[in-house]
């Protein structure tokens, strides 16, 4: 039986062109790949996270988890050490605004010493309410440092899904 065979044209490093070192800007390419991530903004739907601008550098934001469900979105806020007192949820312009702030004072008074501690913060976190959501029937509660706040879907969004069918034009 004869066997015929091919060859294949292999390449090598050495074929490929190498351009001057000066030419590649690593840290233009990871802005440009950022502004491309941020711009196409699917990473945040359905809702968009809005920060205020007057959040500085050290403060530190809750951690949040956004949960869709079939009949409602869900947010989760760990609050630890805050209290149900300490927390508001509001529904303003569109969004939810959950705010905190805590203040603890510890003091330690001895014969020679006088110690005063105090540990305190405020957040402001924010998200876009999609257009989908009942918000005559938000409801938030607190539990154990968790904050949850359900936003029900209006009935329009819980319909079941309606198969079209597609036609040959």
């Amino acid at each position: 039986m004869n066997e015929t065979s091919s060859k294949l044209s292999v390449k090598t490093d050495k074929d490929k062109a190498v351009a001057p070192a000066a030419a590649w800007h690593p840290f233009e390419e990871l802005r440009r790949e950022i502004d491309r991530l941020f711009d196409d903004g699917n990473w945040l739907k359905p809702f968009r996270a809005e920060f205020p601008s007057f959040a500085r550098i050290g403060v530190k934001l809750p951690a949040v988890d956004i949960v869709e469900h079939d009949t409602a979105f869900e947010i989760t806020v760990d609050l630890p050490g805050y209290d149900s007192k300490d927390v508001a949820v509001t529904l303003r312009n569109g969004s939810v605004v959950i705010k905190g702030e805590k203040s603890e004072e510890k003091q330690d008074k001895a014969r020679d010493y006088y110690l005063k501690e105090r540990q305190y913060g405020a957040f402001e976190r924010s998200f876009a309410v999609p257009e989908t959501v009942d918000t005559a029937k938000v409801d938030a509660a607190f539990k154990n440092g968790v904050l949850t706040v359900t936003l029900p879907k209006s009935e329009a969004a819980r319909a079941p899904e309606q198969k079209v069918e597609v036609k040959a034009a």
